[in-house]
């Protein structure tokens, strides 16, 4: 006895026909009639008279036929409840996220999204960019948001969008005036670089590298915030993102001067697990992201 069947007998009976039962579940007369005889046997009583043409619907079979009604109605209630709360966009999603991507962009970005989605919460991890790839392969951050994402066979990157590096420096600086800074004019400038192990160091290396450029590393630091930190102190310049010396440029205290190298720009990444299925809310956020940066 299966859902299956029990639908096939309400429809034999509300039909009053073998054959327009059997018609609409798409099997034949004879299928369907072996079906309601196995369902009587396993009752142990006769639901439908074949001797009267057309059939006639005994006690027992009326009283069974009450019963699926309610059976199948209740399924279908619980199956509609069940897959509703699981396309509600409702509840936490977990997000690892580097720290000047999530100082400079989240808020916002978490703050238009709770307001369309008011069941929703975002978690937000402030994190170095390897610790955020632990945090997603470890399941404890349901999307990763980090820049120069690598391949990884347990992750799945989408590349979300390219912010152009530019050339920073204190407001009273030589080149601040300037609008575009050559890589030559970076000759000999104490330089405030990124550590040596992260990929947005190698990349900055590489471009100036490439360029014949040679600048003296005064200082290395990990992150975004005491590179500025250490510019507005005036203890030398640095190449960083655009969108986070914003804020610093629009107060006066840093100038950003685009560099005579477009090409150089640090590609920002969403990575989630790869075998891993995606909320509701996880996924609605995902493309609602995407959207922001099209």
């Amino acid at each position: 006895m299966n859902l299956d069947t029990l639908n096939l007998y309400c429809d034999v009976i509300r039909s009053g026909s073998f054959s327009l039962g059997a018609a609409a579940h798409r099997i034949s007369q004879s299928a369907a009639s072996q079906a309601v005889r196995q369902l009587e046997e396993e009752l142990g009583a006769q639901l439908i008279d074949r001797t009267k043409r057309p059939f006639m619907v005994t006690p027992e079979g009326k009283k069974f036929f009450e019963a699926c009604l309610v059976l199948l109605d209740d399924f279908e209630k619980a199956k509609a409840e069940i897959t509703s709360q699981r396309t509600l966009v409702g509840g936490a999603v977990r997000v690892a996220v580097i720290y000047s991507v999530g100082l400079h962009d989240m808020g916002i970005y978490c703050q238009q999204f709770t307001t369309r989605y008011p069941q929703a919460k975002i978690r937000l991890a402030y994190l170095h960019p390897h610790e955020v790839v632990e945090a997603v392969i470890n399941d404890e951050a349901d999307l990763g948001i980090l820049s120069f994402p690598s391949p990884h066979r347990s992750l799945t990157i989408i590349p979300w969008h390219s912010e152009p590096m530019v050339f920073v420096c204190h407001r009273s600086h030589p080149l601040a005036k300037k609008k575009t800074v050559s890589v030559r004019e970076l000759d000999g400038e104490n330089f405030v670089a990124f550590d040596r192990g992260l990929s947005i160091r190698k990349a900055v290396d590489k471009a100036l590298r490439q360029r014949g450029a040679t600048v003296s590393i005064a200082m290395e630091f990990d992150n975004i915030e005491t590179i500025k930190h250490a510019i507005t102190i005036q203890s030398g310049v640095s190449i960083l993102p655009r969108p986070s010396v914003a804020r610093e440029v629009e107060s006066g205290i840093l100038a950003a001067i685009p560099l005579d190298m477009p090409d150089l720009v640090r590609p920002i990444g969403i990575i989630h697990r790869r075998q891993k299925l995606l909320t509701p809310t996880a996924q609605e956020l995902l493309v609602f992201l995407k959207t922001q940066k099209q």
